[in-house]
């Protein structure tokens, strides 16, 4: 009895004495404890995430992927697994299981070694957010008291919810949502059993149980998860060994974007760094952009497909690469060969593994081999300079031969599908489209390929626009008191300007002069000495005023008469905007590609107000609606307009007649040597810019203008763009007049002058009727009819 008593004071006082240590640690450590009121407002690390205006996924910047999930949408036997590979006592523990506890102490005393065994989730989700992962007893003890404060504060659904959004699963999923995205592709409700045991497993160890980086380790754990669920009730023995039988299906999914829009993500994650800082990439904000996915697809189509037929003018450059091959390379070989070349844009690599006559043998990579016949191959005449290319070749071996790394596109032939010799453009191209009601950006194409160069030509590139300026110059005119009928001199002319550093012959791209010429057929036929006598004789500081209305600096622009021609430095996308203008009756609008910021629980946190134009409410007094101003009058646009839709039905943009409207409008673009050139169109609805150029401003060949290089882009992404939108008829402003007047003169015609033409004017510049006797004289100021012969100097 005495030893009995003995045992029992012994346990008493042991119990009293572990009391009196963990209350003694309690109060030692409580101060120490961080405050649960944090996990109740808890704000995961989610990444930021681009869209499209139509809500198509354009991209998703952060390291961390993260797809939060509250827990009625965490599908049951998703919570059953995690239960059985973690905690299946969770539901009936304070936050400790003291089960646990006792297992690990045992294993303590028998082995002298403190191991991490006994933790539960609460205790997993202590750890997790408050604590480091160390293993020592006063982590331990903290981590313990902390889960007993959490499973106080919240209910044993909240806890599990930040257990199953926080978790790590490996490949920078956090959480069961995104770890069903990276290793299956689905959302969490379309996971299988065997799928759901598999993410179950990882949490234990996510790079040793990886199905990615070690599928038999990660079969073996999943296996266990089954077992464990049908141990506790959750799922029939049949079910376990169904799903024990089902092998692994796991393979890397990355985000899955829906709409390809590389540079406008990286203009958006730029400036939401500028706002947010790091911030921006872990807060969960949702950016809509103004991109519309079905015309980026169709602009970056026409992109691709305009440099590539650049290309097949210009020649084949040769293989990007050559191996020696020794003709015995296995699959495996040969695929460690293509690792480090990957597709750009659309253009495969590929290895010519053998050739015939007329065909090679291709390998493209994972055991696929190839046919190229000639058909894919007959173009491909050798590339001597931007002039030049060499004769038609006969054979396959005079083009490529084996060991080549080549790239080949599919396109389509006679018989089907086929392959195409190809190679990476060594020309660029940029292509913006906006809507001119707004500014709203709804397509950007910085280049052929953002990941081959991110170099965003739309808002990076200075490029000389060339022609592409004239209405700007034109438009000033019309503002100084020239009409579409003036007549000004195409005669040879020799400026002697300091700042062009001594004279400056000027000519029209055909090296030809023509006499005196409207403005109306010199805008329609680009012709260069017209442009640059109209701006000598409006005034170049009324020029430079003038397109400051157009969005241009005039600090920027060169303050001489070769600003006629287009030798400024600027964007597309300030082409665009200046566009914008000439197809919305007047109005100043400024480009913008943020259309809303929200976060992930759909706060509103930015809205853009972009000044809209807005003709019905330009005589309101009081409106709480951004109007766009007015920086060219009615009368302006009109005649601008009218212009320039005569360089698509008659002009250098006749290539465009083939899209079969007659509302379409625009100015071909051309510079010194071909370096540039562009085709900057609209109609009412839409402005679309496109520039095609070499990075390094070469030369891009002999006859390669922009009504050549860079309109099929323009009338390739149009035939899409304005498929269903219906012609727009131009509108004509009050204060105009339609007069009859002499072609040759520009002056009113008299009654029964046969070849007369009509002309529209602003009624106080309508021209007077001639007398009838001098109704082809040219009209007093008028060059002689010599003068197309003549050269001055200025």
């Amino acid at each position: 009895m005495k030893l009995i008593r003995l045992f029992l004071w012994l346990g008493l006082l042991g119990s009293v004495a572990g009391a009196i240590t963990v209350a003694s640690l309690y109060y030692y450590l409580e101060p120490t404890l961080p405050s649960i009121e944090n996990l109740k407002s808890v704000k995961f690390q989610v990444p930021l995430r681009v869209y499209s205006h139509d809500n198509k996924l354009i991209a998703e910047f952060g390291e961390m992927r993260r797809i939060p999930l509250e827990y009625d949408a965490i599908p049951e036997p998703m919570i059953q697994a995690f239960l059985a590979a973690e905690d299946d006592r969770f539901f009936e523990h304070p936050g400790v299981d003291y089960r646990g506890l006792m297992r690990a102490a045992y294993q303590l005393l028998l082995t002298g070694e403190r191991r991490q065994g006994g933790s539960t989730i609460t205790m997993q989700v202590a750890r997790n957010f408050f604590l480091s992962s160390e293993k020592t007893f006063t982590r331990k003890f903290s981590e313990i008291f902390l889960s007993l404060r959490i499973e106080h504060e919240l209910t044993k659904h909240e806890i599990l919810e930040l257990y199953l959004n926080k978790i790590y699963m490996g490949n920078r999923a956090y959480g069961v949502g995104a770890a069903a995205m990276v290793y299956y592709g689905k959302s969490v409700d379309q996971l299988t059993l065997p799928q759901v045991a598999m993410i179950a497993g990882l949490p234990k160890a996510p790079s040793r149980y990886n199905p990615l980086a070690d599928p038999e380790r990660a079969l073996e754990r999943r296996d266990y998860v089954l077992g464990r669920m049908a141990k506790l009730g959750f799922i029939t023995d049949q079910e376990r060994e169904e799903a024990k039988a089902t092998p692994v299906t796991a393979s890397l999914h990355t985000a899955q974007t829906e709409a390809d829009a590389p540079y406008i993500a990286e203009m958006v994650r730029a400036e939401m760094f500028e706002r947010y800082g790091n911030e921006a990439y872990t807060t969960g904000f949702n950016v809509y952009t103004t991109i519309d996915s079905h015309l980026q697809s169709a602009a970056k189509r026409a992109v691709r497909n305009n440099l590539q037929a650049y290309d097949l003018r210009h020649g084949y450059r040769g293989a990007e690469q050559h191996f020696d091959l020794s003709g015995d390379e296995t699959t495996d070989e040969l695929d460690a060969l293509l690792r480090d070349h990957r597709i750009v844009g659309d253009l495969m690599p590929a290895i010519v593994t053998g050739i015939d006559e007329k065909s090679a043998t291709l390998y493209l990579g994972e055991g696929r081999y190839e046919t190229l016949p000639w058909e894919g191959l007959s173009w491909a005449r050798r590339f001597v300079n931007e002039n030049r290319v060499g004769a038609k070749p006969k054979k396959t071996d005079e083009i490529i031969t084996p060991g080549d790394l080549v790239r080949v596109l599919t396109t389509e032939t006679d018989s089907g599908p086929g392959l195409r010799l190809a190679q990476i453009p060594a020309a660029e191209s940029a292509f913006v489209s906006l809507n001119p009601d707004n500014g709203a950006i709804q397509t950007l194409v910085g280049g052929y390929d953002f990941y081959h160069s991110k170099f965003n030509r739309v808002t990076q590139a200075l490029r000389q626009p060339g022609s592409g300026f004239k209405p700007i110059i034109y438009s000033a005119a019309l503002e100084a008191g020239f009409t579409a009928a003036s007549l000004i001199n195409d005669a040879p002319v020799v400026f002697d300007d300091p700042s062009l550093e001594g004279a400056w012959r000027p000519e029209n791209y055909s090296g030809k002069f023509f006499g005196p010429t409207r403005l109306r057929y010199a805008l329609t036929k680009s012709r260069n000495l017209v442009s640059i006598r109209l701006l000598r004789s409006m005034g170049i500081e009324h020029a430079l005023e003038h397109a400051g209305k157009f969005g241009f600096n005039p600090d920027d622009l060169p303050h001489n008469l070769s600003l006629a021609l287009g030798s400024a430095a600027v964007t597309p996308l300030q082409m665009a905007a200046a566009y914008a203008i000439l197809a919305n009756g007047g109005y100043k609008v400024e480009p913008y590609f943020i259309e809303r910021i929200e976060r992930d629980n759909g706060e509103l946190l930015f809205q853009a107000t972009p000044a809209t134009v807005c003709e019905a409410c330009e005589e309101s007094e009081s409106t709480e609606l951004p109007i766009a101003p007015r920086v060219i009058s009615p009368q302006n646009h009109y005649l601008m307009n009218s212009m320039m839709r005569d360089v698509i039905t008659r002009g250098t943009g006749i290539k465009a007649r083939s899209l079969g409207r007659r509302d379409l409008a625009g100015k071909t673009g051309t510079t010194n040597d071909q370096r540039d050139a562009w085709f900057d169109g609209f109609n009412r609805s839409l402005v679309a810019i496109t520039w095609v150029g070499f990075d390094s401003a070469k030369p891009l060949g002999r006859g390669e203008v922009g009504g050549r290089a860079a309109l099929p882009a323009w009338i390739e992404f149009m035939q899409t763009a304005l498929k269903d939108i219906p012609e727009q008829p131009l509108k004509v402003p009050t204060g105009m007049v339609t007069v009859r007047i002499d072609p040759r003169t520009g002056m009113r015609a008299s009654v029964d002058q046969k070849d007369a033409i009509f002309e529209v004017f602003r009624s106080e510049n309508a021209p007077k009727e001639l007398p009838r006797d001098n109704r082809t004289n040219p009209g007093p100021g008028a060059p002689s009819k010599d003068a197309a012969n003549e050269e001055q100097i200025f």
